[in-house]
């Protein structure tokens, strides 16, 4: 707490704040899980940090170069000026590797935290609400698994085009049906446990043992998932642009990059490698990190997707054997 001294001036706090800020359960649970990370995991987050470095600063820093051509360094291998080489435009690769970081990592991120939160959202007002609202809730997003995922954005785009706000729409749309049985799978056990009952029975509302008493033991292991579907997001939306139904020209994120010099791979190789490196990279090292996540969220999240595709089995299976008795009866 701060102090007055004599000349009207406020007096600095106490030497053991720090401390006590360091020593909030929120900052110990940080230390703990940066702690447990591991070499591997380091430097999977090492790289995440630098292109999620690279996604803010690249637009900042090489928007004119990237726009630059220059006929005669068409496809021009690495120097000193053009550390990855330049395009088919001849505008350094480099700048376009880092531009191309805004939307690649930037859409799938967005697209990810929408579906991961809104797939945990839709999950605890299911297991909360009662049987009724999970069966239509699970029955409705069932049918959107259903549609390949490929197919189902190539619909998207192609009904209504490849902006960048229908891109993340379809990549979260495509992705929540996930999300929300995983959350499900997991919100399940935690909602048959003692202590919730006891909440219900001191008369605690829906939202309070929804944000209370599930979502922070099924915060861990849906973490670790929101990494992986990240990965997911990032191939999709990678594919798109590939296909060239992704992020149109001017602007381009890494699918695209690999697209749009893949004429030139003999002459200038570096062109499709940087981008598709890139990717690799990325992906990857959001991997190392979700691995070695300490406290076993990824075990978790992994038993909880086996028991969401058992659960899934099951109710197709059950499914069927409904309308084969009611087939066999209406014979």
């Amino acid at each position: 707490m701060t102090q007055s001294t004599s000349e009207g001036k406020l007096a600095p706090p106490p030497a053991d704040a720090a401390a006590d800020l360091s020593a909030h359960p929120r900052f110990i649970h940080l230390r703990r899980t940066l702690s447990g990370l591991g070499v591997p995991g380091w430097i999977g987050l090492a790289i995440v940090l630098v292109w999620i470095a690279a996604a803010i600063a690249g637009p900042l820093a090489g928007d004119g170069a990237s726009a630059s051509t220059d006929n005669v360094q068409i496809f021009a291998g690495a120097s000193a000026h053009h550390l990855l080489g330049t395009d088919y435009l001849g505008r350094d690769m480099l700048d376009r590797v880092m531009m191309g970081a805004r939307y690649t990592v930037g859409l799938a991120l967005i697209a990810t935290l929408l579906a991961s939160g809104v797939g945990t959202a839709l999950a605890l007002l299911a297991i909360v609400g009662g049987p009724k609202l999970d069966a239509v809730m699970s029955r409705t997003l069932d049918t959107l698994t259903a549609i390949p995922s490929k197919m189902f954005a190539l619909i998207m785009v192609a009904a209504f085009g490849s902006s960048t706000v229908m891109l993340t729409a379809t990549a979260a749309i495509i992705y929540l049906p996930g999300a929300y049985r995983i959350a499900r799978s997991l919100a399940v056990n935690i909602h048959a446990m003692d202590y919730v009952a006891v909440a219900r029975t001191r008369g605690e509302g829906t939202a309070y043992i929804m944000l209370q008493e599930i979502l922070p033991n099924i915060l861990s292991p849906m973490l670790a998932d929101l990494g992986l579907r990240f990965v997911y997001v990032v191939l999709l939306l990678a594919s798109l642009s590939f296909l060239g139904l992704g992020i149109q020209p001017p602007d381009a994120d890494w699918g695209s990059l690999v697209r749009e010099n893949l004429d030139g791979l003999a002459e200038g190789a570096l062109a499709v490698i940087a981008p598709a490196l890139a990717i690799a990279s990325l992906t990857i090292a959001v991997n190392l990190v979700i691995d070695n996540l300490p406290g076993g969220a990824r075990k978790a999240s992994r038993d909880a997707r086996r028991q969401a595709k058992l659960n899934e089995q099951f109710n197709a299976s059950r499914r069927a054997q409904i309308a084969a008795t009611t087939d066999g009866e209406a014979r």
